[in-house]
């Protein structure tokens, strides 16, 4: 069974609740409940219009039958997290979008599985959605974004979520999010190349150097886009390390918590993702596509085969990793 650990679907059903009660989840819709449509917050933050694909379900069988794939694991569009939201409508509305995607996972079974997206600006409230989304739904583990409302995750007072995800022994999937994108970046989709790249590296960071991988020896955490930077520069996180401090960094060099990390594939380029197996081994990367966004990957398992994998090896990058770590069935 090959799995695609990385594609994103919105339900229309969530937009539709929105345009019935807005005042219930904190935003409000510009335009129709669907393709062309925009999600506006409360608190300011206006995301950019919804697509066909990213609400469509009858196209996506045609698309994975193509690529090969046999099941995706779906976390919604990550600019919808709203960190920004005051708590209780955060928590009020994640629910709502796991209700509605546990819905359409529920009914399709036998291709879909689900993460839960959590309020992660109340560590507790995230906590408990998780769960929620793991006993209730069914959900496989957690999506995050690097960052809380501009706070990295590593410097995040998020312990009690960590727990929950080790106490429920799922993985959490770190996947980057810049909705507004930054002023430097804005043209030429450099937010897209470059900005979201470096909010995955510096949340990896400080991930690593605030500690929480040492007070979480079990936590289980998935890079999306092949983990940034961080394995391409580890060599530049391991020299900072050394002119740091006594209670300054990290119990150990950035370098001994590569294996702690899962990473997808979605690198696109054989040389990088050749790189990558070589660091961390080919049983902790995963298949990915970022279906339905224009940055996907149309073809992943040529692009893994384009590597000079072993027969073996792309067997663990394409299913057995996923199983494992997300414990399918075969």
């Amino acid at each position: 069974m090959t799995i695609d650990v990385h594609a994103h679907y919105v339900p229309a059903s969530i937009l539709k609740a929105v345009e019935q009660n807005p005042s219930l989840y904190g935003s409000r819709l510009d335009g129709p409940p669907g393709a062309g449509g925009c999600l506006c917050y409360d608190y300011g933050l206006t995301l950019r219009p919804f697509y066909h694909a990213l609400l469509d379900l009858d196209d996506r069988w045609e698309v994975m039958a193509r690529q090969g794939v046999d099941r995706q694991v779906l976390s919604v569009w990550a600019d919808l997290f709203g960190y920004g939201m005051p708590a209780e409508d955060g928590a009020r509305w994640h629910r709502l979008m796991n209700d509605r995607l546990g819905e359409e996972v529920q009914e399709h079974s036998e291709r879909l599985s689900m993460l839960a997206s959590v309020p992660l600006q109340d560590a507790h409230r995230a906590a408990t959605e998780l769960e929620y989304g793991v006993k209730e739904l069914g959900a496989l583990g957690g999506v995050v974004a690097p960052s809380v409302d501009g706070v990295n995750l590593g410097e995040s007072p998020l312990d009690d979520f960590w727990a929950a995800a080790v106490e429920l022994d799922v993985p959490i999937f770190i996947h980057p999010t810049q909705p507004v994108p930054a002023p430097r970046t804005h043209n030429f989709g450099l937010n897209v190349i470059v900005q979201y790249i470096y909010d995955s590296t510096v949340s990896v960071g400080t991930l690593i150097f605030g500690g929480v991988l040492d007070r979480f020896p079990d936590l289980k955490l998935i890079l999306s886009h092949g983990g940034g930077f961080f394995s391409y520069q580890i060599g530049r996180f391991d020299r900072i390390y050394r002119n740091m401090g006594p209670g300054e960094a990290s119990a150990q060099p950035p370098s001994a918590y590569l294996g702690r990390f899962w990473y997808d594939t979605i690198v696109h380029n054989a040389a990088a993702l050749s790189f990558l197996r070589d660091l961390v081994g080919s049983e902790k990367i995963l298949l990915g596509t970022d279906y339905p966004f224009p940055v996907d990957d149309p073809d992943p398992i040529g692009s893994v085969g384009q590597v000079g994998f072993s027969a073996q090896e792309i067997t663990q990058v394409t299913s057995e990793n996923a199983q494992r770590l997300f414990k399918l069935p075969d």
